[in-house]
This record gives C-alpha cells, structure tokens and sequence, in this order.
C-alpha cells in the first residue's frame, strides 16, 4: 500500500492528479464520502495526462468521469470506455484508512 494523499486534499465531487510509482493517477471523491476511486490520468483519446479534470457523475447505477477534452465517459471502477469496449483506463484498488487515501 501506499499513502498518495489526505482525503481532505480531494473536495467532494472532484478530482486530483497524484504521482504513484512514476504514474499519473487521477483520484475521484464521492461526495463527501471517504469513497474514492483511482485511474489512469491519461486520456487515451486526447493523448494527454487530464482525466483528474474530468466531471464526474453517474450513468445508470455506475459511477464514471467524462473526459475534459473528447468528454468520452469511463466507469471509475473498472476503466471501461462506454463510447468504446476496446479502451481501459488502467484502475487501482483504493482504501481510505486514518483520513490518508491509500493505493494498493
């Protein structure tokens, strides 16, 4: 495991750009939660490092963020792109322990 951040750093409802292990990860908040989701920051369609940037919502009963540049939406659980299956973000198991927002 390792600690990336304090959950307050997250506001509800948004996300932020976090260095793991040489990768960009975007963390999404849920509310006011300790909910959190990682992904990949980088955009496969716009082919830059944004996804933190993202709006979140859900489609159906799943939680996801669309892209800030193309706006295609990806499932905040499992990376799939809704716009096209043959596209994943790569995604990470989050656990919030102690207010610290841990990657495993």
């Amino acid at each position: 495991m390792t600690n990336v951040c304090a959950l307050t750093d997250i506001a509800p409802d948004t996300g932020v750009c976090a260095l793991h292990e040489g990768e960009q990860v975007a963390l999404f908040r849920i509310g006011n939660t300790e909910q959190v989701f990682a992904v990949s920051n980088y955009d496969p369609f716009g082919k830059a490092n944004v996804m933190s940037r993202g709006l979140i919502g859900t489609k159906g009963d799943r939680y996801m963020v669309a892209s800030p540049l193309y706006k295609q939406h990806y499932d905040l659980a499992t990376g799939e792109c809704f716009e096209d299956e043959n596209i994943k973000l790569k995604t990470w198991t989050v656990q919030v322990k102690d207010g610290r927002v841990e990657l495993v």
